[in-house]
C-alpha cells in the first residue's frame, strides 16, 4: 500500500538528512565540567505540551526560543533535549512542533526553526530521537520554520500515524505546503495533492516582515478507527490557515483530499482533536498568541459529516475572545476542556464539559444568580516560584480586579493526562501550571488546586549578568522578567522589586563594594529608569526616567560603588557622583555606547561605541577619546575589566565582513594588541584565580582555531582550554559570560531561551600538600600551614615560609585584589591590599610591606 500511494503524492521536492550518526559529545576537553541552570523556573512562553497516548506518564514541552522538554517523573523536573544545539545553528532552539510516538515510544520528533523571514538566515529541519530525545539526527527542509513566528501555538503541525508509525505529516508555512515521511522521518516529500496550501497572514498591510508571513497548513488528525495496526489510517483531516476553507479530508490515506463541508468560516482552526466518532475544534479570528477577539468550538461527526456549534456562552466581562488550548478526556471522551486564547484583562478563561460540549462550566466567573456572584473552581499557589505575582501583591482573587498570579495569558496548550484524569497542564506566557485534582472541577462548590510545573524549563533570554564577590551569587538582566538577585543559585527567588522591572538589559556590581548593585531597565508603567542599591538589592533608588531614550541601554558603577554611569538607548547618558542619588549628563560620548567599570580605581569609567573607544578618569562626568581604528567599527562587542588590576580591559566582538575576535589593552584602551587564536571572539568575563595563580580565570564564548565552544585561560590569555563539550552549546551565548569570584571554575553563561547556564569544574581540587621529599618545579602549587604557595624556581626539601626562598605565598580578596605577602615578587604597576588600604607598586619588589617606609616600593591608592 505504502509503495501505491508513493505516485499521488506527486513528490515536487526532497527533504534529505543533514547528517547520518547518531549525535554524541565528541569533545573530550570540556568533559570535566557538569552544567546546570541558575534556578527561575519557566519564564518564557509554552505553546505545546504533547502527552504521549501509550506510555502512562510521557510527556514533553516544547517552547518557542528555548529547545524542548521531557518530564522526568520520578524528580518531577523537565529534563533539557536541545542543549547540543551549536552557535550557527541556533534557529533550531525554536520548537514549532513536536511529536511522540505511540507505537514505539521512544520515538520522538521536533520540527524546528526560529523564523520564516530575513531575522533568520536559516531554514528549518526536522530532528528525530530514538531514545526520548537523548540523542537526536536531523533531516534539513528546504524551507524556513517560525518556532517564534505568529500563530506557533496553533495545534501541532508535526503528527504520527498511529496505525503505521513510519508515516509523519508536517504543515509548513510561507505557502510550502503539506509533507510527507514514509520511512520514521528520515526524508520527506511535498504533498501536492492537499488543494489548498493556506493564506492567511497576521497584518498584510504591515510594512513588519514578521505581520505578513503566511501561516500556511496547520495541523493534521487521524481517525484511527479507520484503518488496522500495520496499515496507513485512511482517513485523515488537516487543517489550513484559510478564513474560508479551514479543514480538508481523505479518505484514502492521503492521495486525495477535498474540502470539508459545512465547516465553519470566519475563523482560523486553532486545534483539532478526534474523540471517538467526532472531531473537536477550536477556532479564533486571529494568529494568536498576543491576540484573538472572537471564536468559536465545533464538533464534526466523521460518520455523518455534521457540524455542531458548541461554543461556550460565558463571557463574564462581556467581551468575546478566541478559542485555543483543545483537550479531550481520553478516559472520558464526552469531557472536553477549552480556553479562551487570550484575554488579557482581568485573566485568562478556562472552561470544561463533560456532556461533550452541551453544557459548560469556567474556572471563573461573575454568576449574578448567586448570592455570591463571583464563582471560583479554582485555588493557585506560587510559593516556589514568587516571580509569577510580576510585581504585584499575591492575594485570592476578587471581582473586577487583575489577580495576582493570574491563571495565565496565551493558552494555547491545554493537555488532560490520558491515562489520569486528575492531571492536567497547561502553558502559559511564562510557566507550566498543573493541577492534580481536576476531576474537583466536576464536584458542587469542587476547587481544583494549581500550582507551577516549570523546575528544570529555563526559557529567560539573558541581556547582562554580574557576579559580585560575597553573599550575592548572581545579578542578572533579562528581557520580559527584567532579572534577579540570587543569594544561592540554585533557589527560585522574586524577580527586582521597587522599582519592578518589566525588562531589564543590564546590571552592574562595584568591584572593591560587591553590596552596591546597579541596574537598567523598563519600569512597571513603562519608564526607562535606572536603580542603585547599596544592600546587595533589598532597597533600591530608582533615577529619574530617561525621557526620549529608546531602551535602556548599559550601567556601570565605579570600584567603591559612588560613581555611576548610564548610558540609556538613544539618548545622553548620564552619571551620578553619589552612588546614585543625583543624576547630571555627561559629556565626551555618543549615543548608544557601551559603558563599563574599571574594578579598581573607583573614578576610572570606560565606553565603546562603533570603534572608538573612551575613557573618564573623573567618575564619567567627562569622556575622552583614547583609541580608534583599532577595534571592530561594527557588530556587538563586549568588553570587561580584570578584577585586581587598573586598566587591564579585554574586548571581544565584530563581525563576520570585518574585524572579529579578542583584543587585550594593558592601559586602560590606549593600546590594544589582538589575542592570537581566536576567528571570532563574542563575549569576555573574569573569576576567581586556579589556586596559585596570579590572575583572574578568563572565560569567553568564541571560536578558536575553527571550533566554537566556551574556552577558559587560568594563565592570563598565554593558553586556552575549552571547557564545554558537542552536547551542551545551547544556540547563541554571545550576550555575557561571567566567572564567580567565589569559586574558582564556576562560570555563569548567558543564553538566548535556555536561562542562565551554569557550569562548575568538576575536577578543580586545592593543591597537594607540600612534602619535604617531593622534588618541585618552577610554577608547581602546594598547601601549606592553610595557605597556597608557588615554587619560584626548582626546589625540594625548602619548607614554604622563607621569605627570600623559593616559595611566595599566593592569596587575594575575593574582587580579585592580591593580598600582601612578604613572599611574593610584586611588579611595577602591582596592585595589593594591605592594612585596609590599596596600594600600587613603584618598581619591583618582595618582603617590603606597604606603608613601611615613605621612602619604600609601594603608593597608597585608597
Amino acid at each position: 500500500m505504502v509503495a501505491a500511494l508513493a505516485l499521488p503524492l506527486a513528490v515536487l521536492a526532497v527533504a534529505t538528512p543533514a547528517d547520518a550518526g547518531t549525535r554524541k559529545a565528541t569533545t573530550p576537553s570540556g568533559s570535566d565540567y557538569e552544567w546546570s541552570n541558575v534556578a527561575i523556573s519557566g519564564g518564557g512562553y509554552v505553546p505545546g505540551i504533547i502527552y504521549n497516548q501509550t506510555e502512562p506518564g510521557l510527556v514533553y514541552a516544547r517552547t518557542d526560543i528555548g529547545g524542548a522538554y521531557r518530564l522526568d517523573r520520578d524528580s518531577d523536573e523537565w529534563v533539557p533535549l536541545l542543549d547540543h544545539i551549536g552557535w550557527d545553528e541556533w534557529n533550531r532552539l525554536g520548537v514549532l512542533s513536536l511529536a511522540t510516538d505511540p507505537v514505539d515510544t521512544a520515538n520522538v520528533y521536533a520540527a524546528v526553526g526560529m523564523y520564516t523571514n530575513d531575522w533568520d538566515p536559516n531554514n528549518g529541519a526536522i530532528l528525530r530521537s530514538r531514545d526520548y530525545g537523548e540523542t537526536w539526527n536531523a533531516t534539513a527542509l528546504p524551507f524556513k520554520v517560525g518556532g517564534n513566528m505568529p500563530g506557533r501555538g496553533i495545534g501541532e503541525r508535526l503528527q504520527i500515524d498511529p496505525n503505521d508509525n513510519d508515516i509523519l505529516y508536517f504543515g509548513a508555512e510561507q505557502g510550502e505546503g503539506l509533507w510527507r515521511s514514509t520511512d520514521a522521518g528520515v526524508t520527506w516529500s511535498h504533498v501536492a495533492s492537499l488543494p489548498n496550501v493556506g493564506d492567511f497572514v497576521p497584518d498584510a498591510g504591515s510594512d513588519n516582515s514578521y505581520l505578513t508571513s503566511n501561516l500556511g497548513v496547520l495541523w493534521t488528525a487521524f481517525d484511527k478507527a479507520s484503518s488496522t495496526a500495520g496499515d496507513p489510517t485512511q482517513t485523515i483531516f488537516t487543517a489550513v490557515a484559510d478564513t474560508s476553507d479551514i479543514l480538508y479530508r481523505s479518505d484514502d490515506a492521503g492521495a486525495t483530499w477535498t474540502a470539508v463541508e459545512g465547516a465553519p468560516t470566519g475563523f482560523l482552526p486553532h486545534d483539532g482533536v478526534i474523540a471517538g466518532r467526532y472531531l473537536y475544534i477550536a477556532t479564533s479570528n486571529t494568529s494568536g498568541p498576543y491576540d484573538g477577539s472572537d471564536g468559536e468550538v465545533w464538533r464534526y461527526g466523521i460518520d455523518d459529516g455534521t457540524w455542531t456549534n458548541i461554543t461556550p456562552p460565558q463571557r463574564p466581562v462581556g467581551v468575546d475572545f478566541g478559542f485555543s488550548g483543545l483537550t479531550v478526556d481520553a478516559s472520558n471522551p464526552d469531557t472536553i476542556m477549552v480556553a479562551s486564547q487570550i484575554q488579557w484583562w482581568p485573566d485568562v478563561l478556562i472552561f470544561r464539559s463533560t456532556d461533550g460540549g452541551a453544557t459548560w462550566t469556567s474556572i471563573w466567573d461573575y454568576d449574578w444568580s448567586q448570592s455570591n456572584p463571583f464563582v471560583v473552581r479554582y485555588s493557585q499557589n506560587i510559593d516556589e516560584v514568587p516571580w509569577l505575582a510580576f510585581g504585584k501583591q499575591p492575594g485570592p482573587p476578587q471581582m473586577w480586579v487583575e489577580p495576582a498570579p493570574k491563571v495565565g495569558w496565551m493558552v494555547s496548550a491545554l493537555e488532560i493526562n490520558p491515562f489520569d484524569s486528575t492531571e492536567m497542564m497547561y502553558g502559559t506566557g511564562a510557566t507550566i501550571y498543573r493541577s492534580s485534582d481536576l476531576t474537583n472541577w466536576d464536584e458542587p462548590g469542587g476547587v481544583i488546586h494549581i500550582t507551577p510545573e516549570a523546575t528544570g524549563i529555563e526559557e529567560t533570554a539573558i541581556q547582562d549578568l554580574v557576579a559580585p564577590a560575597g553573599d550575592v551569587d548572581l545579578v542578572s538582566a533579562m528581557l520580559d522578567l527584567g532579572g534577579f538577585v540570587h543569594d544561592d543559585i540554585a533557589t527560585v527567588v522574586n524577580t527586582f522589586q521597587d522599582p519592578y522591572f518589566g525588562g531589564a538589559t543590564s546590571v552592574d556590581a562595584a568591584g572593591l563594594d560587591a553590596s552596591t548593585l546597579v541596574r537598567a531597565g523598563t519600569d512597571g508603567s513603562g519608564a526607562i529608569v535606572a536603580a542603585t542599591s547599596h544592600d546587595s538589592g533589598h532597597t533600591w533608588a530608582t533615577s529619574p526616567a530617561a525621557t526620549g531614550a529608546s531602551g535602556s541601554g548599559t550601567i556601570a558603577v565605579g570600584a567603591d560603588g559612588t560613581h555611576v554611569i548610564w548610558a540609556p538607548a538613544g539618548a545622553t547618558a548620564r552619571y551620578s557622583a553619589d552612588g546614585g542619588v543625583t543624576w547630571a549628563d555627561t559629556s565626551g560620548l555618543p549615543h548608544n555606547a557601551r559603558v563599563e567599570a574599571d574594578r579598581v580605581d573607583s573614578t576610572r569609567l570606560y565606553a565603546f561605541a562603533a570603534g572608538t573607544f573612551y575613557r573618564s578618569t573623573d567618575g564619567g562626568a567627562t569622556f575622552t577619546t583614547v583609541s580608534t581604528g583599532k577595534l571592530p567599527a561594527e557588530g556587538p562587542v563586549r568588553f570587561a575589566a580584570m578584577p585586581g588590576t587598573i586598566g587591564e580591559l579585554w574586548l571581544a566582538g565584530g563581525e563576520d565582513e570585518g574585524a572579529y575576535g579578542m583584543w587585550r589593552s594593558p592601559d586602560g584602551g590606549a593600546t590594544w594588541t589582538k589575542v592570537k587564536g581566536f576567528d571570532e571572539a563574542d563575549t569576555v568575563g573574569f573569576g576567581k584565580a586556579a589556586p596559585g595563580a596570579t590572575t583572574a580565570a578568563i572565560y569567553t564564548a568564541a571560536e578558536r582555531n575553527g571550533q566554537r565552544g566556551v574556552y577558559r585561560s587560568i594563565d592570563g590569555g598565554t593558553t586556552w582550554t575549552r571547557i564545554n563539550d558537542d552536547e551542551h552549546q545551547w544556540g547563541w551565548i554571545g550576550a555575557d559570560i561571567e566567572g564567580d569570584p567565589d569559586v574558582f571554575g564556576r562560570v555563569y553563561i548567558a543564553t538566548n531561551g535556555r536561562g542562565i547556564v551554569v557550569g562548575d569544574d568538576s575536577a578543580a581540587t586545592a593543591p597537594s600538600v607540600w612534602k619535604s621529599s617531593t622534588v618541585y618545579t618552577e610554577g608547581e602549587v602546594v598547601t601549606y600551614g592553610g595557605k597556597v604557595w608557588v615554587a619560584t624556581w626548582w626546589t625540594q626539601n625548602q619548607r614554604p615560609g622563607d621569605v627570600w626562598g623559593p616559595w611566595q605565598e599566593i592569596a587575594a580578596e575575593p574582587p580579585g585584589v592580591a593580598i600582601w605577602t612578604p613572599s611574593r615578587l610584586f611588579d611595577t604597576g602591582d596592585i595589593v591590599t594591605h592594612d585596609g588600604h590599596l596600594w600600587r607598586s613603584k618598581w619591583w619588589t618582595r618582603n617590603q610591606a606597604p606603608g613601611a617606609s615613605q621612602w619604600g616600593p609601594w603608593e597608597q591608592i585608597g
